[in-house]
This record gives structure tokens, C-alpha cells and sequence, in this order.
């Protein structure tokens, strides 16, 4: 099994709970860690027999230009059923950070580890 990752990716959407936050977009910080078979591509040396990294991160940037949640949890999910009828995945591992979301924490946020199965 071989992996691609996406580190620091940055997504403003709406998202929130509170007033102030419904008010403007916020800037979610994006880590992906796909597991795909990259045999194919890693034997051809074409981009077609690869997942192309700049379409997946394009795929999660539109999920947060079209969506308007509340919670982390319902973009994620958002996101993995994106990528997953999008790209070959066989397991995805999320990390979204909230920055500056609590006074006393550099970030928070959620990982989520999605698994395909047949």
C-alpha cells in the first residue's frame, strides 16, 4: 500500500456554531493522508495512473465553498464522501484544525480515519 498526503491545506468556509461565527468565512486547516495503490504510477510515470494531489485539494476546497455547517464533524464527513466517489481511496485519515477558535488553545479540531470497503 502506498500513501499521498496533503499537509496545511487551507479551506475558508462558513462554519460555526455561535452568531459571530455565521458572520464571516473561517479558514479551516486541512491534513489528508490517503492510502491508494499507486503501482501503476509509480511502474508508468504518467499522471494518469496516479490520484492528481492538485484535484483532491480542489475537491476539498469546493466542499467548503458550497457548505454552510455548523459543526466540523458534518464537513469532514462532507469531505470524505467527496473524495471517496472522486478518487480511488482505500482509506483516508482527516485532520481538521479550527484555529483561534478558543482563547487558551493554539487550535483545535477532529481526525477522522475513513476506511473504504468493498
Amino acid at each position: 500500500m502506498q500513501q499521498i498526503f496533503i499537509e496545511g491545506l487551507e479551506v475558508p468556509t462558513l462554519i460555526g456554531v455561535y452568531d459571530w461565527e455565521r458572520t464571516r468565512n473561517t479558514t479551516l486547516i486541512i491534513d489528508l493522508l490517503v492510502d491508494a495503490n499507486l503501482s501503476a504510477a509509480m511502474g508508468s510515470d504518467e499522471v494518469a495512473d496516479t490520484i492528481d494531489y492538485a484535484a483532491m485539494a480542489e475537491t476539498v476546497k469546493q466542499v467548503g465553498k458550497d457548505s454552510q455547517f455548523e459543526l466540523l464533524e458534518a464537513f469532514a464527513n462532507a469531505v470524505i464522501t467527496a473524495l471517496c466517489e472522486t478518487f480511488p481511496i482505500q482509506k483516508l485519515v482527516l485532520t481538521i484544525e479550527k484555529p483561534g477558535i478558543l482563547p487558551d488553545a493554539r487550535k483545535v479540531g477532529i481526525r477522522i480515519t475513513h476506511e473504504v470497503t468493498a
